[in-house]
């Protein structure tokens, strides 16, 4: 299965074309897209987790409607960098994706403390109510992800 490293994906992903980023919890799904250039990226929508068929199908749709050139899967490392059990959990849902959807260049991309970074904002910045936070902060976190890993692949295509 083709995850890659962040020099391997940059080599691998064509610019222009977009990116989806999927932050997975227990519960939801998190995505966001970017525009062709590989600039900005934006949330774009919370899947409620259920069966996996379903759950596959519908983030295949996704990037075949956005004609997606690949997919950014957030890692939930530990603060310590460590890998446990949610780590394992993400990258066999990562697998599972490539598995259902057929060749896919995925990136896993570290996203400790994302979820807590989109959350400040919204308290702070936006002043949003807990019940409307809740309905999107799994979108906004991806896209927080998704923009760490756009900035680092722009880094990395200015180096070469």
């Amino acid at each position: 299965m083709p995850i890659l490293t962040k020099s391997d994906f940059a080599a691998a992903v064509p610019c222009p074309g977009r990116l989806l980023a999927c932050d997975v919890g227990d519960k939801t799904v998190g995505i966001a897209t970017c525009d062709a250039m590989q600039r900005l990226a934006l949330p774009l929508e919370t899947i409620r987790r259920g069966k996996f068929t379903v759950d596959s199908t519908r983030i295949g749709r996704l990037l075949a409607d956005r004609e997606t050139t690949a997919l950014v899967v957030g890692l939930p490392v530990s603060l310590s960098g460590e890998e446990g059990p949610r780590c394992q959990s993400t990258r066999q849902f990562a697998r599972n994706l490539e598995k259902a959807l057929g060749p896919l260049s995925i990136l896993m991309w570290d996203e400790r403390m994302s979820t807590a970074a989109v959350q400040r904002s919204m308290i702070g910045d936006l002043n949003m109510r807990r019940d409307r936070r809740a309905e999107v902060i799994d979108a906004h976190a991806a896209a927080y992800i998704l923009q760490g890993a756009l900035d680092a692949l722009n880094h990395l295509r200015l180096a070469i």
